[in-house]
């Protein structure tokens, strides 16, 4: 991997944990979630007409993987509500991981080597410790958290296969910001206009550093993935966890024990030895 592209995906996660740090500070987290989405649907919208249309075999994988989306974003405002982002960031982006390599095994007839299964038994020790260190009234943060790792992986499973149909990542990709985005709003302008236009004007402009922040990312992570290994990008993005374990605590002021900061290492790099094995 080139120094370029090395600082092209710890750029991609960065950004990934920034915009993730933008609804967790926002005052009304649901319509900021709204604002990011709407803001990388109207990116797509204005980019999609100079790329070639995705294959028909990939459109009802981009159609599922917008409804995961969908309720991905759902669960993220909800469970920023309550819990910190410093636990609950590393259990949903280092759990989906292991619940894809899990899938893959039990439902694919894939195999684990001795590494992956390292890494599959530490993020697991991770995620416990992460549960165990936190306050009773957070739990129910903690459990959606864990909920929504179940949704990454889901649509996580499904471009796997929808972009490799399509004929054209890009374009794939873009459509299912696109459908995501579009629902939102709607739902927004139609049924909550009085407060969403208003909150609009005021915060129009994390909106549109999320939006661009969560297509950035994943964008840069695609063009990483093609002059370096897939798994190598995959592994190295992974250090998001320890980047929105940073921001919560130095910007957002969480307190982060030793016992959290532990947990987040253990799943980050356990996260980073699964994606390698």
């Amino acid at each position: 991997m080139s120094i370029l592209v090395f600082a092209v995906v710890i750029s991609a996660a960065l950004l990934h944990a920034t915009w993730n740090a933008i609804v967790k500070s926002a005052g009304d987290k649901y319509l900021t979630t709204i604002m990011v989405t709407t803001a990388a649907a109207g990116i797509a919208a204005v980019l999609l007409p100079f790329l070639t249309a995705p294959a028909r075999a990939s459109w009802p994988y981009a159609g599922w993987s917008a409804l995961l989306q969908i309720a991905y974003f759902l669960l993220l405002a909800r469970t920023y509500e309550l819990a910190d982002m410093s636990q609950t960031y590393p259990l949903m982006r280092g759990t989906a991981p292991l619940l894809v390599a899990l899938v893959t095994v039990f439902q694919m007839g894939d195999s684990l080597s001795v590494m992956a299964w390292i890494g599959v038994i530490g993020i697991s020790v991770g995620i416990l410790s992460m549960t165990l260190s936190s306050q009773l009234g957070r739990r129910k943060g903690i459990y959606l958290a864990l909920l929504n790792a179940f949704v990454i992986a889901g649509y996580t499973l499904v471009d796997g296969t929808g972009v490799r149909r399509s004929g054209s990542p890009a374009a794939y990709t873009l459509w299912v910001f696109l459908l995501t985005g579009l629902p939102f709003a709607i739902w927004a302008v139609a049924g909550r206009r009085t407060t969403f236009i208003p909150y609009v004007a005021r915060h129009w402009r994390i909106g549109i550093i999320g939006g661009v922040g969560t297509m950035a990312s994943y964008g840069l992570a695609l063009w990483a993935m093609t002059l370096a290994p897939i798994a190598v990008v995959a592994a190295l993005r992974e250090t998001s966890i320890l980047f929105a374990t940073l921001i919560a605590g130095l910007v957002l002021k969480e307190h982060i024990g030793t016992r959290r900061i532990i947990a987040a290492g253990i799943i980050a790099s356990s996260a980073m030895i699964l994606r390698l094995a």
